[in-house]
């Protein structure tokens, strides 16, 4: 990795407000780097969770914690214009309801003690074209399904002696095969639940084949109950969250948790923190510029996405020493900008003035 170009692409994220390319870099820079050697740069290997590790590892040796938790999800960042190939194409968005056109990029942070780091990322690539039978449509799949990945990226912290405690996730993570890999090897997890998972809440109501569905359990917010979840051998904890919409209308979220040893209140506690990941996609948005760029090709789009996520890395960072969050440091950043502006402004106005006065006198 050429570290002088790294740093400067990083940074040029940072600061950007606008589309992010080569030749805008080439221009900030007054042609000191040329746009050809950014887009070598893009183009010249394809950059990788283990790269990444590389990068994150000395700052979270210096926080990590026992009782620090590994938080998973997936965000789509949207590329309705791009042309489609494996990792720009239609995926479903759970909070929209509807598929939409872009990238499924699946993350992997660490968070304790108000810090969050990535530590790992997978582009979904769906590189299988196939012919749906229903709307005879061509559609694409990836050969190597989420919760896959997920164990992938689990057991990888594993084997780098990352300390953690509780492993994080919503619904679409909850899978039995998910929960026996994390009980295995002696983590917990609390997960989201989805409302059609059954549950017996006994021993005896499980082996006669007794099961409820989650949402017809009577709990009030904060209520927990034993139980075993259909299809899992082990004895749970199922607990029930009661949130209030921006609507007004309220809402509730069915968690279930492999540590028995928690109550209700240490159960919403702690997957509380799992909200640490979608203020992290928020500022991949927002302050990484990672759905600005106009790259063309599978290598320069995924290379991309990782210099966003190691902009975010540096904002974290920056965080630690400065005591400003991502987007009041990005705010920082753009008064600056806009200072420099106007006093731009003001040397264009003035030399204006003087042109029109040296009319005058000729």
């Amino acid at each position: 990795m050429n570290k002088d170009l790294f740093d400067l692409y990083t940074d040029y994220l940072i600061c950007s407000t606008e589309q992010t390319t080569a030749t805008q870099l080439s221009r900030m820079l007054d042609g000191d780097i040329s746009h050809d050697q950014v887009t070598r740069f893009l183009s010249s290997q394809t950059f990788t969770s283990k790269d990444l590790w590389k990068l994150v590892r000395p700052t979270l040796r210096k926080v990590e914690s026992d009782e620090g938790v590994l938080i998973f999800d997936d965000t789509i960042i949207e590329k309705q214009w791009t042309d489609e190939n494996e990792i720009i194409c239609y995926h479903f968005d759970h909070s929209k309801g509807r598929t939409v056109k872009g990238i499924n990029l699946l993350n992997l942070l660490y968070h304790h003690n108000g810090i969050s780091l990535p530590l790992s990322f997978q582009v979904i690539e769906k590189s299988v074209s196939y012919c749906d039978l229903k709307t005879k449509q061509v559609k694409r799949k990836s050969l190597v399904t989420k919760n896959e990945m997920l164990k992938q990226m689990f057991l990888q912290m594993l084997s780098s002696s990352v300390k953690f405690k509780y492993v994080l996730f919503d619904s679409w993570f909850s899978s039995k095969e998910t929960f026996d890999l994390i009980r295995k090897k002696q983590r917990h997890f609390i997960g989201a639940l989805k409302r059609n998972r059954l549950v017996a809440l006994s021993a005896k109501d499980k082996r006669d084949g007794r099961f409820h569905k989650v949402s017809d359990l009577a709990l009030k917010d904060g209520e927990y109950v034993h139980g075993w979840l259909k299809g899992y051998s082990h004895e749970v904890l199922i607990c029930r969250q009661v949130f209030t919409n921006k609507d007004g209308s309220t809402g509730s979220l069915d968690l279930v948790c492999s540590d028995l040893s928690l109550d209700g209140d240490d159960i919403a506690r702690i997957y509380q923190k799992r909200w640490n990941i979608e203020v992290y996609h928020k500022s991949l948005k927002s302050n990484a510029c990672i759905s600005k760029s106009p790259t063309r090709t599978v290598r320069t789009q995924s290379n991309h996405l990782f210099l966003s996520i190691c902009s975010v890395l540096k904002l974290e960072e920056l965080k630690l020493h400065h005591k400003m969050n991502h987007f009041a440091l990005k705010a920082k950043i753009y008064l600056k900008s806009l200072k420099a502006a106007y006093s731009e402004i003001a040397i264009l106005k003035k030399i204006a003035v003087d042109f029109v006065s040296l009319r005058r006198i000729f």
